[in-house]
């Protein structure tokens, strides 16, 4: 004999039934307790799996513990959503979920165009999160400006500048543009332009430049340096320095900057290489015409 398949809530009633309940709140009562059980048992097993595996995959993929929270969440509502959408179903309330999705999916579409800055801002959050063109303590620059990451979130990324300026940015601010981000890689590299008069030797600046490149502890061997002839101006030869340093941060690229270019002026100085600056001269005769009686020479009285 085949036993037609029954639904959760359905066969919840039935033993309601036949304990004794009245069949007018079987019915009810069935439909109660399946959804509860059901609800509370999904719930728990998505908590126990499908959050640590979430957790795993953003671990494996390097994110930030804070990065990772938001993410989280997420994953916990949608736990919730799915476990109530297949509770409602195992209860037998598929009309009243269909209800409730014509309405959800109203809600949404309003709130869509009420706040479709923030939903943007919330999906380019999602593509930073993904696909980290930045992280926490990186220096980055857009759009005319720079300053170190200290805070990212699905809306904004906060950012302090280096005249100590906390800027609060607005994530499709820096998923609709280029950003830079120096200090992405281990290595970085530098360069600088030292101009020397036509008269004097560029073979030798060109060694001096090498040469206090190397003497620098902070200035990599590999990539080695080296110096380009790139510019012949109207009062200077141009050689470009390319330097590189390791584990760069905008603190240590400046500092290393500054003092290596000191230790190039200053052997140029005792070398007796010029580094000229530009000047002009200007030429000519200045004529003044209809004087008279505007301007007339003093007598003494």
């Amino acid at each position: 004999m085949t036993v037609p398949l029954q639904s959760g809530a359905s066969f919840v009633a039935e033993l309601l039934t036949r304990g004794g309940v009245p069949g007018e709140f079987a019915g009810a009562a069935g439909a109660t307790i399946t959804f509860v059980v059901a609800f509370l048992a999904l719930y728990f097993v998505g908590r126990l799996t499908v959050s640590p595996l979430v957790n795993r995959v953003l671990n494996a993929r390097g994110l930030d513990a804070h990065a990772r929270k938001p993410l989280i969440k997420i994953t916990r509502i949608l736990i919730v959503f799915v476990a109530i959408a297949v509770a409602f179903g195992l209860a037998g309330f598929g009309n009243f979920l269909q209800s409730l999705a014509t309405v959800a999916a109203a809600a949404t579409l309003a709130i869509g165009f009420a706040m479709q800055e923030v939903i943007r801002n919330f999906v380019a959050g999602i593509f930073i999160f993904t696909d980290r063109p930045f992280r926490i303590g990186d220096w980055i620059e857009w759009d005319d400006q720079s300053g170190v990451v200290e805070d990212i979130s699905l809306r904004v990324t906060r950012v302090r500048t280096f005249d100590n300026e906390l800027l609060t940015v607005p994530n499709s601010n820096l998923t609709d543009g280029v950003i830079k981000n120096p200090v992405a890689k281990d290595q970085l590299r530098l360069k600088f332009l030292f101009g020397i008069g036509y008269d004097d030797d560029i073979d030798e600046a060109t060694e001096i430049i090498v040469e206090e490149a190397e003497a620098h502890e902070e200035i990599l061997d590999d990539p080695a340096p080296s110096v380009r002839l790139v510019e012949l101006g109207d009062s200077s030869v141009g050689l470009q320095s390319r330097i590189w340093i390791d584990n760069p941060s905008r603190g240590d690229f400046v500092k290393t900057r500054a003092e290596y270019v000191k230790a190039v002026k200053e052997r140029f100085d005792a070398e007796d290489i010029n580094m000229p600056y530009p000047n002009r001269t200007i030429g000519g005769d200045l004529e003044l015409a209809n004087v008279e009686g505007v301007a007339e020479p003093a007598t003494d009285d």
